[in-house]
């Protein structure tokens, strides 16, 4: 497990190069979001995803979350009508609150991310590491909240290694960015019907 302090506003091209080098080789990275610090790998990479899934302790069929740089790399994975497109442009606006949405997925992405689910959980980042990392990799990244299923968030990663006490067994790269003040996840909508919208998380 190596540690790498980053400082969200003066981050370097390097820094970049050095985070997605690891997202390509199949790591398991702790990434800094713009809600709380997350467990991160390649979303097309189904190892990796066992192994995001086995850091936490997660159910084997319980979906996770994706992250995209844009609209355009959205398309390639879910389905997006116009209606629903001119509901997500409201709903990703600058103003608004991170949110996460669920839209029909296109299988393009191994069965574990979605859990057996027709849906596809994916995130519009409102920071400018996340989306210089996507757009580095250009594919999405997986994105869930690193903690132990069930326990509280971790904020803080000096206390990190209570949860992977050894380097073998936790994440391969640690992006440190200072406690995070943020105290919640996104909220989470279901945008699969054209005519409603269902509030999954507030």
């Amino acid at each position: 497990m190596l540690f790498l302090k980053e400082n969200l506003k003066k981050f370097s091209p390097t820094s970049l190069k050095l985070i997605a080098g690891f997202l390509n080789k199949g790591a398991v990275l702790v990434l800094p979001t713009d809600t709380i610090y997350g467990l991160s790998c390649l979303a097309d990479n189904e190892e990796a995803i066992k192994r995001i899934k086995k850091l936490k302790g997660n159910e084997k069929n319980k979906p996770l979350s994706i992250l995209v740089s844009d609209l355009k790399m959205l398309k390639k994975y879910v389905y997006l009508s116009p209606e629903q497109e001119k509901k997500l442009k409201n709903i990703w606006s600058p103003k608004m609150r991170p949110t996460t949405v669920i839209l029909k997925h296109r299988s393009k992405l191994p069965v574990i991310l979605t859990g057996k689910s027709a849906g596809l959980a994916a995130r519009l980042p409102k920071l400018d590491f996340l989306i210089k990392i996507l757009a580095e990799v250009k594919r999405p990244l997986v994105s869930t909240s690193l903690n132990l299923t069930g326990e509280a968030v971790v904020n803080d990663l000096k206390k990190i290694k209570d949860y992977f006490p050894t380097r073998t067994l936790g994440p391969d790269l640690v992006v440190d960015a200072g406690i995070c003040k943020h105290k919640r996840a996104s909220k989470i909508i279901d945008l699969r019907e054209d005519s409603k919208l269902i509030i999954v998380r507030k």
